[in-house]
C-alpha cells in the first residue's frame, strides 16, 4: 500500500524532533525509575487513607494485601520487608523534578513546532464513534497498522497521548506536591482541592497505575506496529522504510 502524499510530504522534517526524543527517554527512564521507589515507599505503609490525616490507629479506605516494611503497620503477616525508604525516597523525588523538566521542554517544542496540532489533535471528522470502534478493533484484533501511521497518529492513539499529557503527568505532579509537607505548608490549597494529603495519596496511588496501563499498552503497540522501525523513529528521528504491499 503506498503512502498518502500528504504523509510523503510530511517525511522531508523528522518525523520525532531532538527535543520530543530527548524528553521522551528521560521521561521512560525516570517512569521506571519512580515506579520502582513508588513500589517501595507504599511497601512501608501499604494502607491508604481519604482526608487530611492517615495513620495505623484509624481504619484504612483499602490496603494492599502485601507485607511492609516498617513492624508497626497491621498488615496481618507475622514478618516484615527490609526498609529501602530512604533511598527510594530521594530517587522517587530526583526522578520526579527530571520529569517536571523534561515535560516543560516537551511541551514548549510541541507548541512552537506546530507538533501538538499536527499530530497529538484529534483531525476532524475522526472521532465519530464509526471510526473510533473501527481503530479499536483493529487494534483487539492485533492488526498491523498501515505504513502511514508510522508518521502521524490514529486518533485513539491521539486522545490516549493527550490524556497522559494534559491529565495524568500533570495529575500525579500535583498530587505528588501535595504530599510533600514543606510545599503544602506554603500552598495549603494544594492538597485542600482534594480534600488533604491523605486523598491525595491515593489519588497519585490510581494514577499511577493508570500510567502503568498505558505504558504496557503502549509498549504492546509498538511491538505489534513494527518494533524495529518505532524504534528508529523515536531514536533517530525517522521509522525505516517500510515495504509497500
Amino acid at each position: 500500500m503506498a503512502v498518502p502524499a500528504a504523509t510523503q510530504g510530511s517525511q522531508e522534517s523528522p518525523r520525532h524532533s531532538a527535543v520530543i526524543r530527548v524528553t521522551h527517554w528521560i521521561t521512560a527512564l525516570c517512569f521506571i525509575a519512580l515506579v520502582v521507589t513508588g513500589a517501595e515507599i507504599v511497601i512501608s505503609h501499604p494502607r491508604f487513607y481519604w482526608g487530611e490525616a492517615g495513620h495505623v490507629h484509624m481504619p484504612a479506605l483499602f490496603q494492599l494485601p502485601i507485607p511492609a516494611s516498617r513492624g508497626s503497620v497491621p498488615t496481618g503477616y507475622s514478618f516484615v520487608l527490609k526498609d529501602q525508604n530512604g533511598w527510594s525516597r530521594s530517587l522517587h523525588f530526583q526522578s520526579a523534578w527530571f520529569v517536571v523538566f523534561a515535560g516543560i521542554a516537551y511541551a514548549v517544542s510541541v507548541l512552537r513546532r506546530g507538533y501538538f496540532r499536527r499530530h497529538l489533535l484529534p483531525e476532524s471528522g475522526t472521532l465519530s464513534p464509526a471510526n473510533l470502534g473501527r481503530v479499536a478493533m483493529n487494534h483487539l484484533r492485533l492488526r498491523r497498522p498501515p505504513p502511514e501511521e508510522a508518521w502521524s497518529y490514529n486518533p485513539l492513539q491521539r486522545l490516549a497521548y493527550l490524556g497522559v499529557v494534559l491529565f495524568l503527568f500533570p495529575l500525579m505532579i500535583w498530587t505528588g506536591l501535595a504530599m510533600s509537607p514543606g510545599f503544602t505548608a506554603a500552598f495549603p490549597f494544594t492538597a485542600e482541592v482534594f480534600g488533604g494529603q491523605q486523598s491525595a495519596r491515593t489519588i497519585h496511588f490510581f494514577a499511577t497505575l493508570a500510567l502503568l496501563g498505558f505504558f504496557f499498552t503502549h509498549i504492546a503497540m509498538v511491538i505489534l506496529a513494527g518494533f524495529r522501525s518505532r524504534m528508529r523513529s523515536m531514536i533517530a528521528g525517522n521509522p525505516s522504510k517500510e515495504r509497500s504491499s
